[in-house]
């Protein structure tokens, strides 16, 4: 029993170690798969602003417009620049090879990147470019530092710059509601100003999160309708085996 604790123990420590570890404090969202509106805003801004360069290669177009109740010839016509169909995968014709040359890395492909980092991570990155003249884009990013991307939403958030050293820069990041329109902490300001307010900016920012939080999961939402429909029929079907094995021991007891 001794030994099966000290298991139990040194299993949950690594857990406990990963939880507690430094780096930014992430702003906390809640996505919601259901919110159509929202996905279809998120998928015109991951279109029109990262396909440049990033793909979702395990995503199709006709199952996100299926899925958010968007007419297939509206996003073939709107959301599709190049000859693709909309019964193809949502991939960019720049090749990885190409893209190590220019950027040193391929930009990675967003299918899965909210199941990989979270909501909370993309939302609070999205929202986190600050001015740095050292960085060859001319920013940084609280949650990855020294990023190798750049703002691509700049003209829309406007220009921030960071007051504090990367220890208070972390250490003063707080949790705020996504639509307040709060400054993001104390050692940010704003020297140029976009062409959205904070509020505006910060539901764009909401949106595209929830798009790429859907299409990590597209099938989430069938999964948790099946599920109730098994959990009835599980529920339903106990009464009839509880009545067969009242039947079966009925002379034995």
């Amino acid at each position: 029993m001794k030994k099966f604790l000290v298991a139990i123990v040194m299993a949950v420590l690594p857990l406990t170690a990963s939880a507690a570890g430094g780096g930014a404090q992430l702003d906390h969202i809640e996505v919601d798969p259901t919110n159509h509106a929202s996905i279809q805003r998120g998928m015109q801004t991951f279109v029109n602003y990262c396909m440049g360069c990033h793909s979702a290669k395990y995503q199709r177009f006709e199952r996100t417009a299926m899925d958010a109740g968007m007419p297939n010839d509206l996003v073939q016509e709107h959301l599709i620049f190049g000859d693709q169909k909309v019964g193809e995968q949502m991939t960019i014709s720049m090749s990885p090879a190409d893209a190590g040359n220019w950027f040193g890395n391929p930009p990675p492909d967003l299918s899965l990147e909210a199941r990989l980092r979270g909501p909370d991570w993309i939302y609070t990155y999205m929202r986190s470019f600050y001015k740095d003249e050292s960085r060859p884009y001319g920013v940084n990013n609280v949650v990855f530092k020294d990023v190798g991307m750049p703002n691509v939403l700049e003209h829309l958030q406007g220009v921030q710059v960071n007051n504090c050293t990367p220890e208070e820069l972390h250490e003063a990041r707080g949790k705020i509601d996504p639509l307040t329109g709060q400054s993001m902490n104390s050692c940010m300001t704003t020297v140029k100003k976009g062409e959205l307010s904070p509020e505006e900016f910060d539901k764009v920012i909401y949106d595209l999160t929830n798009f790429l939080a859907y299409i990590g999961e597209p099938y989430k939402q069938d999964s948790q309708r099946i599920g109730t429909y098994v959990l009835i029929f599980l529920f339903i079907f106990f009464f009839f085996a509880f009545a067969l094995k009242k039947e079966y021991w009925r002379d034995i007891h």
